[in-house]
């Protein structure tokens, strides 16, 4: 299995940006799909996740920073996540992850980067005034 996210760039403050993250190699759609990011001289620091149960979102959180400014989401059909990301400050300037498992996980877990079976290449958000 493998995770592939991107959609990074540059942009301004206040600006809006998506984020993609394409699974391949499963004939079934993840339980749990998660986004987490890391600022240069910083710890991994968790975003968004989703537990799913067929179509819909079962269970979502949100990291304190990004509440309210970003939003999760998933289509099935194209075994992909997404990560909307609006009213950017320069503060979420960093690597984006994308994460993801076969099965959901249980709440405890889902803020966990090493909880994840499969864990994707990052994709650079630069937030510039």
């Amino acid at each position: 299995v493998q995770l592939q996210a991107y959609g990074g760039g540059l942009v301004q403050t206040g600006g809006s940006l998506r984020l993609s993250c394409v699974v391949s190699g499963r004939t079934s759609s993840p339980g749990v799909m998660a986004w987490f990011r890391q600022a240069p001289g910083k710890e991994r620091e968790f975003v968004a996740a989703s537990n799913w149960s067929g179509g819909s979102a079962y269970y979502t959180r949100y990291g304190d920073s990004v509440k309210g400014r970003f939003t999760i989401s998933r289509d099935n059909a194209k075994n992909t996540a997404y990560l909307q990301m609006n009213s950017l400050k320069e503060e979420d300037t960093a690597v984006y992850y994308c994460a993801a498992g076969p099965n959901r996980l249980n709440t405890g877990s889902l803020n966990y980067w090493d909880r994840y079976a499969y864990r994707g290449q990052g994709t650079q958000v630069t937030v510039s005034s």
